[in-house]
């Protein structure tokens, strides 16, 4: 019996999913699994049961991404399953930006006394016109499952798109519309268009990317739209921006103590994935994702560990190791396996910057001193036999 552990209400179209190989327990420190949404896990110390950690969402920034590493615990996240969510929610902030709705709506309440409101509205609408979007400029930074849905959907409505990504994926190149126009220098981007939406992971490089220096090459007037991460906009530089005219709106999914009281921004309470379909969509996701890890072995979508797949477990036994990326480490493994009489069957090495996995169809399971061989062989982190 496997046991997982749920540290937010999941979906339950994705906990259906579980079979009678598995149990939901109360208990974290029985957990072979662990389905997460927003709750942080960097102070939880892990149980010696635990293999692998899903986030029901696309950002990890919860989870403690080297100390799994270290531990053998494999992290996934679920790329593209709130991507249209999202995306809808992106092309709601292109509307709210290019036209006054917010304004609009505020004047509203505020005179909603007044029995002659048809009559002032007449006259005050003139103060919340705006532009329409069509045929205005949109850059798209980032072309993952987000950007190439936002590119591709302003695209049809009528928007010269411009693309920047330059490590867009063979599938999104191929997914991206052939309107999109794609630019090797996001600086095209900053130059070239009226309004601006970010859709890159929030790492050491995009930290703060949209900045004074930034903004600088940016049309008087630029709109802004951040749906992806806080970090990514340096929020002194924006009110800077927002305050010259250079951004004339700024859209954010991200509230804090500065960007709520931001003259010139509208910023929204985090609600980018928040619809039943994408929770959904996210639950059923991590589920698969925890569900072939721990009866194949098979890694996908993994933010810690190389992807790798040797598809359904057919050998009498599968093993899985989980190692530093250094020279002679396969060697050991086999050796020692060739050594008790174990034939191989099949195998697959990956690695991703300082880790590897290896995964081998033996036909036949080896004993308990062969897996603590293993296990104490140097740059070892983790043996598992499936």
């Amino acid at each position: 019996m496997k046991n997982i552990y749920c540290f937010n209400a999941i979906s339950h179209y994705g906990t259906d999913m579980l079979n009678d190989d598995y149990m939901l327990t109360d208990d974290v420190n029985q957990a072979d699994g662990i389905l997460v949404r927003s709750a942080s896990l960097h102070e939880l110390e892990f149980p010696a049961s635990l293999k692998a950690i899903a986030r029901a969402g696309a950002g990890v920034n919860n989870i403690p991404l080297e100390k799994c590493a270290e531990a053998g615990i494999v992290v996934f996240n679920t790329p593209g399953a709130n991507a249209n969510a999202v995306k809808e929610l992106v092309l709601a902030g292109l509307l709210l930006s290019a036209r006054d709705v917010v304004g609009g709506i505020d004047w509203v309440r505020e005179n909603r006394e007044d029995k002659e409101i048809a009559k002032a509205a007449e006259k005050a609408k003139k103060a919340f016109s705006g532009h329409e979007i069509q045929g205005k400029k949109l850059g798209v930074i980032g072309l993952g499952a987000i950007g190439v849905l936002v590119a591709n959907t302003a695209a049809s409505l009528g928007m010269t798109v411009y693309g920047y990504d330059p490590f867009i994926s063979i599938r999104n190149a191929w997914m991206l519309s052939g309107d999109v126009r794609h630019t090797a220098n996001v600086d095209t981007i900053y130059g070239e268009c009226d309004y601006i939406t970010i859709h890159v992971p929030a790492m050491d490089s995009t930290k703060g990317m949209l900045n004074r220096e930034a903004f600088a090459k940016m049309k008087d007037g630029t709109v802004v739209l951040n749906f992806a991460r806080d970090v990514l906009v340096n929020d002194d530089d924006m009110i800077e921006a927002l305050a010259s005219g250079r951004v004339r709106r700024y859209v954010t999914d991200f509230p804090n103590a500065k960007s709520a009281g931001m003259k010139g921004a509208i910023v929204i309470p985090h609600l980018g994935a928040s619809t039943e379909e994408s929770e959904d969509n996210c639950a059923k996701m991590a589920v698969a994702e925890i569900m072939d890890y721990l009866e194949n072995g098979n890694i996908r979508n993994s933010v810690n560990y190389p992807a790798c797949d040797m598809g359904k477990k057919k050998s009498a036994c599968r093993m899985a190791v989980m190692h530093l990326n250094i020279p002679n480490m396969i060697g050991q493994v086999t050796g020692a396996l060739a050594a008790s009489g174990i034939n191989i069957s099949d195998m697959t090495n990956k690695s991703r910057d300082k880790y590897a996995y290896t995964l081998l169809d033996l036909d036949r399971t080896p004993d308990e001193a062969i897996v603590q061989k293993l296990d104490s062989v140097e740059g070892v982190l983790r043996v598992r036999l499936i």
